[in-house]
């Protein structure tokens, strides 16, 4: 396959057409297209390669106010989103180049599967060596994740019914649980899958029942931190970090949760999970601050809309786990297709696009009461992006 330079400025982007009023419309399949979508991201990620040189403690991550790239460390909960992007495109193209990336850059990250003090190895491990193993079927890219769901496995509290999350913030909370650790439970359920061990399984499983149990508001929002005494299981407190307040409906929260239940009930085939994964996006998608173009502000409860930042990563997240969901949910697979649809087609529009090494999309918001990252391009809005791409013709699942 032959490359071409890529530049945005040759690219003719579409705006959105479907209504606040109307977000069921199908979109003309002539009017979107993931697979030219996919090539032009292929060939600005080979390009982009170019552009940034292997460092261990330079892992993409985010664009500075002045253009310039801020990467982090492997310890970093996002190290993992871009060698793991880099073999979702790779998964489309072949492109070998691409391939190679993905094994110099997850290099840096393996030695995090020993991690014991953080529940982000989902994050950090199964994105990129997942998707090898998925990819390759080496037993070595399996033997990684495994080894971290058992390192992760650690982290879970018999009593509490729940993997913890921070060992942060001891002052504040005992044992919090937060939402965005649904997202980690995918690879717990694969090592089982793989292994025979059900170990992890039952931890998942459990997990899963508990943060069902104790994190949604009867709107089915979620708390982002639901904190316990560790040696009781009783909650303690309900509490935001990111978000709001604690009381409102963090955007990228509510993404999380959307897709980690349906992962969950992929694996379990638990009716709940997928009833809960069906009101998180009747949630999202019924709800009056939901702009028409299906790109969330950062809270949805957030003061000044619309004059807020809207959270890119926050889409991404959706659209990836509704292209699933409408696997499950026949009744409601129109309505899950043609949202997740308008976002990616959405992203096409310029504003959203960006042609910085090696990003793709502008506008995700990493905290706004942290006050970093609050309006920027960021890694896992991008890793979201192409699953959600891949997804959309029906490859990655």
């Amino acid at each position: 396959m032959k490359f071409l330079l890529y530049s945005l400025g040759l690219l003719a982007f579409f705006s959105c057409g479907v209504s606040s009023q109307d977000r069921s419309v199908i979109l003309p399949e002539n009017e979107y297209n993931p697979e030219k979508r996919l090539q032009l991201l292929c060939e600005k990620a080979i390009v982009d390669l170019g552009k940034i040189p292997l460092d261990s403690i330079n892992i993409p991550r985010t664009v500075e106010p002045d253009g310039q790239l801020k990467g982090t460390k492997s310890k970093s909960w996002t190290s993992g989103f871009f060698p793991g992007m880099l073999w979702e495109l790779y998964s489309f193209c072949k492109e070998e180049p691409l391939k190679q990336a993905a094994i110099q850059w997850q290099s840096f990250v393996e030695k995090e599967k020993f991690d014991d003090g953080t529940h982000d190895l989902g994050f950090k491990i199964y994105c990129p060596f997942g998707n090898a193993y998925k990819i390759t079927k080496k037993e070595a890219y399996k033997d990684v994740f495994v080894t971290a769901a058992k390192t992760l496995s650690t982290r879970y509290n018999p009593t509490v019914g729940a993997i913890r999350s921070w060992d942060h913030h001891a002052d504040v909370w005992k044992f919090p649980v937060i939402i965005d650790n649904m997202m980690n439970l995918e690879m717990m359920f694969e090592a089982t899958k793989l292994t025979g061990d059900s170990s992890f399984y039952h931890i998942a499983n459990q997990h899963a029942k508990t943060t069902l149990k104790n994190h949604f508001r009867p709107d089915h929002s979620s708390y982002h931190v639901v904190s316990y005494d560790p040696k009781t299981g009783k909650i303690e407190k309900k509490n935001t970090h990111q978000g709001l307040n604690h009381e409102s409906a963090w955007s990228r929260g509510q993404a999380w949760g959307l897709y980690g239940f349906t992962v969950t009930y992929r694996y379990t085939k638990n009716p709940v999970f997928l009833e809960q994964a069906k009101k998180i996006a009747n949630f999202i998608f019924t709800h009056p601050n939901l702009p028409p173009d299906l790109i969330p502000y950062w809270d949805y409860d957030a003061p000044n809309i619309p004059d807020e930042p809207r959270d890119v990563s926050a889409a991404t997240v959706t659209a990836s786990g509704l292209f699933e969901l409408s696997k499950y949910d026949p009744a409601n697979a129109t309505k899950y297709l043609a949202w997740a649809n308008q976002i990616l087609k959405t992203l096409e529009e310029e504003k959203y696009q960006l042609n910085t090494a090696p990003f793709f999309l502008k506008h995700s918001v990493g905290s706004i009461p942290g006050k970093f990252e609050m309006d920027a391009p960021i890694i896992y809005a991008d890793y979201y992006y192409v699953e959600a791409l891949l997804r959309s013709r029906k490859e990655k699942y």
